[in-house]
């Protein structure tokens, strides 16, 4: 499928494991993972970050939740606000292994939605894309605040692509792994 897309990157999480670092703002192989996610949506319409503002993503446009930090289903309410598009993807701002390719086998295999699966066989719920019609009546109904109570229930597509582009960068271990270039760096789709 060749979807008309836009690109919802939530980027404002508090980082407890990591001290409270800047997380999107952390290099793996030269330049922050923020960046590294943003180039794998270069034909999204519109680059949603929700999140302060990122001098490195000149298309960006940036919205934060209410009140910021507050968690990603009101991070999500407020990104969805500014998507456009009949598809939205919903990424974390910390996969530095995250491909092109990869959001294009989501984009193809989507049904209502697409998301990524781990080695484990667990739903990455910051690693999918998804009609926005769909998502944002799912929002609207949703009282809970969990990504899995709000996604789960629209019965996405589940793909388990190489190169563990759903890797994300959590803990010092898992940062320390990134920048060692384990899991390795991604293969192409």
């Amino acid at each position: 499928m060749s979807a008309r897309y836009d690109a919802c990157i939530l980027a404002g999480g508090h980082a407890r494991r990591l001290g409270g670092q800047d997380k999107p703002g952390l290099r793996v192989a030269g330049r922050p993972l923020i960046e590294t996610v943003a180039a794998a949506v270069p034909d999204a319409g519109r680059l949603v970050v929700v999140g302060p503002h990122r001098p490195g993503l000149a298309r960006g446009i940036f919205v934060r939740e209410d009140p910021p930090g507050a968690g990603p289903i009101p991070a999500l309410r407020a990104g969805l606000a500014e998507v456009s598009a009949p598809w939205v993807a919903l990424l974390a701002a910390d996969l530095p292994f995250l491909t092109a390719g990869h959001v294009s086998a989501l984009l193809a295999a989507a049904r209502t939605g697409a998301v990524l699966v781990d080695d484990g066989g667990r739903e990455q719920w910051l690693v999918g894309v998804w009609r926005t019609a769909e998502l944002g009546e799912a929002l609207a109904r949703y009282e809970g605040r969990s990504l899995h109570g709000l996604l789960a229930p629209l019965a996405p597509v589940t793909l388990h692509l190489t190169g563990e582009p759903w890797f994300d960068c959590d803990t010092p271990a898992d940062l320390r792994r990134a920048r060692s270039g384990e899991p390795g760096p991604p293969t192409q789709v």
